[in-house]
């Protein structure tokens, strides 16, 4: 992963110029409207302290909450998610995925979903991410974080079938999932399979199939933005959890074109 902001290069750029509206007269040019936001996104910036280089910080919100509205940045992320698994060479859906919770501090003064997590003494708010043996992420939801994590997977089924379609076969997870959500997996034809480390061992241990999760989950410490949560909604710390798997699937897709064709840098 590159650990520095880049600007969308023409071949990303083609890749999901697609699903805006390219031929409308605006003020704004959308490729740098988005890759504003992908700036945002990894220096951690707040809005009303964009640098004068960029546009407005009025308008670079009113198109990030206009696409996060229509779930643009949802639609993106999915489709992405398939084309790096098709010039990977697989299925563009996944067969297996892995879920696992993040609990993050939420930015003071903020109250709406809020909790503590008394296992791991945090105070904000849990991630839940969904994601392929490959690490990318297909669904995310924040909650609060003193809300069990079985509970937080359950209402996610149906946009895990969704996504996934019929070729979904299993899921694995943690003890926590191991109740109604497994339950109501089965009844969709979903196997459940619980993969933990033995109680016996101390310390961090590389879980078969789970350590993909975890993995994914790290490469949030690459974005500034959302290494903590300061999103009044949770709508909004969704979307940039998607925007965040949006960038690092353009880096691979760009970094395979680059592969193949040297000639074209």
């Amino acid at each position: 992963m590159t650990p520095q902001w880049m600007p969308l290069t023409d071949y990303q750029w083609a890749a999901i110029s697609p699903f805006f509206d390219l031929q409308r007269k605006r003020k704004h040019d959308l490729r740098q409207i988005l890759d504003c936001i992908f700036w945002l996104l990894r220096t951690g910036c707040q809005w009303r302290n964009l640098p004068p280089t960029w546009p407005h910080w009025q308008a670079v919100y009113y198109y990030f909450d206009q696409w996060k509205k229509a779930g643009l940045f949802e639609r993106i992320n999915a489709t992405v998610n398939q084309l790096d698994r098709q010039q990977a060479g697989r299925a563009p859906l996944p067969s297996v995925l892995c879920i696992d919770t993040q609990s993050v501090k939420l930015a003071p003064l903020i109250y709406e979903y809020r909790g503590s997590d008394a296992h791991k003494l945090v105070n904000g708010r849990k991630r839940t991410y969904v994601v392929d043996t490959q690490g990318r992420l297909w669904v995310a939801d924040v909650d609060a974080a003193n809300v069990h994590d079985g509970t937080l997977a359950v209402p996610l089924i149906v946009s895990i079938l969704w996504r996934c379609g019929e070729r979904l076969e299993k899921i694995f997870g943690d003890q926590a999932y191991n109740g109604v959500f497994a339950s109501e997996l089965a009844e969709w034809s979903v196997d459940f399979e619980k993969a933990s480390r033995p109680e016996s061992t101390r310390g961090f241990v590389p879980v078969a199939k789970r350590w993909v999760v975890e993995r994914s989950i790290s490469w949030t410490n690459f974005f500034r933005r959302i290494v903590k949560d300061y999103e009044y909604t949770v709508s909004s710390s969704v979307n940039w959890l998607y925007l965040a798997n949006i960038q690092v699937m353009l880096q691979r897709i760009q970094l395979r074109h680059q592969t193949q064709f040297p000639n074209m840098l």
